[in-house]
């Protein structure tokens, strides 16, 4: 063979394997022009203040929908759309299109990042526990649930808290699933379970608006780690995240990612400290 030959079939052979390459990224950045003609992203959602919230009206708020709407707004997608879902629902919901992402206090942890391409960092929280005032039972760590063999616990369906009460020991029987806050606090309340969970700011937030006496949070939870989420795309829409996470870097530099998300009590800082890469490859 001679070199000419042979640099002509190399040629070939890195036009090939360019092709290839640009093939997935080509279709990938047909997702954002879709969502650009279409003129809104759907978004999962929990209603669970102050990650997410509805209002009465129907409006959507919160500081991951707001941020989602202003990175999405730079991108050239005028709104959001949101739908609510329950944690457990929302990665399968995503993986069959009924979402284009996922913007709901959805924590990083290894095995959803193997499930769906997360943004960097958008909010930060840790665990906490409502209990009835006093604390009646000495709880302060899912494994002193565990413990008590009469103890009940409440938490979201597919959520972090469900998990934590399950690796720390408590049988699945006695790990009640809530719907949303509001049912978690009356049956609290009402004493059909023991404790409810949620991240702090959840927790607060629906302390704060029940306005009721007989209630104590438990905060932080411990031997929880502390959590963050970001926006979650479906496996093959990379280059939307990308596009997303370059905006997000944006909005973090500029200081207006603090103005979003602080007035909800989260920290900005705690954000900006860690990364993707970080929270996907911990042990939790």
């Amino acid at each position: 063979m001679t070199l000419k030959h042979f640099m002509t079939m190399a040629a070939g052979a890195t036009a090939l394997m360019a092709a290839f390459a640009a093939a997935p990224a080509s279709a990938d950045d047909a997702k954002l022009e879709e969502l650009k003609a279409q003129g809104f992203a759907r978004i999962a959602i929990a209603n669970e203040p102050p990650f997410t919230a509805v209002g009465a009206d129907g409006k959507v708020s919160g500081a991951a929908p707001d941020v989602a709407r202003e990175v999405f707004k730079r991108l050239g997608v005028v709104d959001v759309v949101a739908s609510i879902s329950e944690y457990g629902a929302m990665i399968p919901g995503l993986q069959a299109g009924r979402h284009d992402a996922v913007t709901a206090g959805l924590f990083m942890k290894p095995e959803r990042c193997a499930a769906v391409a997360y943004s960097e960092p958008v909010l930060c929280d840790a665990e906490a526990m409502l209990v009835k005032k006093g604390n009646p039972k000495g709880f302060k760590s899912y494994a002193d649930i565990a413990k008590d063999q009469s103890a009940t616990i409440g938490a979201p369906g597919g959520g972090t808290e469900e998990k934590l009460a399950l690796e720390a020991g408590v049988p699945r029987e006695r790990v009640i699933v809530v719907p949303d806050g509001q049912s978690g606090l009356k049956m609290l309340q009402d004493g059909r379970i023991d404790v409810y969970s949620l991240p702090v700011l959840s927790i607060n937030d629906l302390v704060k608006k029940a306005n009721d006496p007989n209630l104590e949070v438990v905060a932080p939870v411990q031997g929880a780690p502390v959590y963050c989420d970001g926006a979650a795309f479906k496996k093959g829409d990379e280059a939307l995240r990308d596009a997303f996470d370059v905006e997000l870097a944006k909005l973090k530099e500029s200081g207006e990612f603090a103005k979003l998300i602080e007035p909800y009590g989260f920290s900005a800082a705690a954000a900006m400290s860690t990364t993707r890469e970080k929270l996907c490859a911990a042990a939790n």
